[in-house]
């Protein structure tokens, strides 16, 4: 992607006697146009406002560094600009706006007499992944409720997002969840003769249920006796109240943070045990999960590479026409994972969520903490190195094509590899160095792909969906990413031998 620069603004010339020369009221004039300009930008974008006073109070975080107190110049080089610059989608925004369950003369249970509740604890600020798992559930927990369920866009964290700061939206970067994902959760319809109350978007509940018609249930006043029940006992209780209660609106809100710092109904603490497990049959089962999709803009972006994933190798006579069929996409996940790695073989971690369950072949047990080899056989494991990933791509593909029991055994082939990284340069040029050398003669990685702005937005679903739809999917049993792709391959009724494990 180009990064473009503009050159530094000029500034009036030193005040001197005027003369009627030609050249002379040229300079004038383009003189104090350009500062004009630059003096309009600096008052008509708050954008620019904020960067400006931010430089003259010593506000260099705009640049990750401490602020200088000394600053009393403009930088020499404007900030670079990332063109062209984040999407907008007005359009998007305007159908959300007028989906057909935003109408208050609606009969029961939509329109004004509905009843709706409103998850205000959900996490933002985090990676989407840990977002969707739990978007999903309390989607499901508001359906079994027989309450519209409110959803919201996925907001940012500044230093995540693919834009730099001094071009994001004076309101911090945010996606609609439409651009991401579709599908009951986002606003989509129901099976057809399903009555449940369809989704509504943030900005219609504050229409349907104005905060004077609200029920507020702060989540630390039901949380601390469930704290170490099974997930499906969690659920049940909330389901409970939420169904039980007379009043049409609701909203679950966080106590301070010093009260509860994981203020989410279903927290970190169910996502990271095997407290999640004994929501899998009826999560699982759950409409929300069965019509999930991906949003129109993560197709059009499966669509337009499709392309790159054409077999490059000796043609098979026996091979599948369709890529997917013959892809097995791998999640190797680097950058922020090398420490985190060694965070959770400190911590003794298990696999995150749905990484646990019992159908996922690839099984982890840490071992106990005085054991020399712990460290060791954690790394191994959560961050392999390149010998250990191409042993491990050899025996899946070994098992999938040879040891199948499903009815397409024969003409099984696996000769396109999807490597979906956030690593770039030399350790990656050496990975796939090493994969074409053990056969593997046509390779994409996520870097390959050619995405429109709003595409390059929601690359991680993107991804995602590559992943879902691949033949073989092996993932890293401690993310969250990999955690969603396994609940969407077992909801689409892939077989285990193709959702693997590091």
């Amino acid at each position: 992607m180009a990064y473009w620069a503009s050159t530094s603004p000029s500034y009036p010339p030193t005040k001197q006697a005027w003369t009627p020369s030609t050249r002379r009221r040229q300079v004038l004039c383009i003189s104090l146009g350009v500062l004009a300009l630059f003096l309009l930008l600096g008052v008509a974008h708050p954008t620019t406002r904020k960067m400006g006073q931010d430089y003259y109070a010593g506000g260099d975080e705009l640049n990750g560094v401490a602020p200088n107190p000394v600053a009393t110049h403009p930088p020499e080089e404007p900030l670079p600009l990332k063109l062209p610059g984040p999407p907008s989608y007005e359009a998007l925004r305007k159908w959300e706006d007028e989906l057909p369950q935003h109408n208050l003369d609606l009969p029961f249970p939509e329109g004004r007499t509905g009843r709706y509740v409103k998850f205000s604890t959900q996490m933002n600020l985090v990676g989407w992944n840990n977002c969707l798992n739990e978007r999903l559930m309390n989607a499901h927990l508001a359906y079994m409720s027989k309450r519209a369920y409110v959803f919201n866009d996925y907001v940012w964290a500044p230093e995540h997002y693919m834009w730099p700061l001094h071009q994001q939206p004076p309101d911090g970067p945010r996606t609609p969840l439409n651009a991401i994902l579709s599908g009951p959760m986002a606003g989509g319809p129901w099976d057809p003769s399903d009555p449940a109350p369809r989704s509504i978007s943030e900005r219609w509940f504050d229409v349907v249920c104005p905060p004077e018609e609200r029920r507020l249930i702060v989540s630390a006043d039901i949380k601390p006796p469930l704290a170490e029940l099974p997930g499906a006992e969690v659920f049940a209780a909330w389901e409970t109240l939420l169904r039980d209660a007379p009043e049409r609106c609701l909203e679950i809100v966080s106590a301070p943070y010093e009260v509860d710092k994981m203020p989410q109904v279903f927290d970190l603490w169910i996502w990271g045990s095997s407290r999640v497990l004994s929501l899998w049959p009826s999560f699982s089962q759950s409409p929300t999960s069965r019509l999930l999709a991906a949003s129109p803009i993560v197709r059009a972006a499966v669509e337009r590479n499709a392309y790159l994933f054409n077999p490059r190798g000796p043609r098979l006579p026996a091979a599948p026409r369709d890529w997917a069929q013959r892809t097995l996409a791998i999640h190797v996940r680097r950058g922020d994972f090398i420490q985190h790695c060694r965070n959770l073989a400190g911590w003794g971690s298990t696999f995150y969520s749905w990484a646990q369950l019992p159908q996922v072949l690839d099984r982890f047990t840490p071992l106990p903490g005085d054991d020399p080899k712990r460290v060791e056989t954690m790394m191994g494991r959560c961050l392999p190195d390149n010998a250990q990933i191409i042993k491990k791509l050899h025996d899946v593909r070994e098992d999938y094509v040879n040891n199948s029991t499903g009815s397409g055994k024969d003409g099984r082939v696996l000769d396109v590899l999807y490597l979906l990284t956030n690593e770039q340069g030399p350790w990656l040029d050496e990975l796939k160095a090493s994969m074409k050398g053990a056969g593997w003669s046509t390779i994409v990685t996520s870097r390959d792909l050619l995405l429109d702005v709003e595409q390059e937005e929601v690359g991680m679903a993107v991804d995602m969906e590559l992943a879902r739809r691949a033949a073989v999917f092996i993932g890293n049993g401690w993310s969250s990413f990999t955690s969603n792709i396994i609940h969407q391959r077992l909801v689409d009724g892939r077989e285990p031998l193709s959702i693997r494990l590091t």
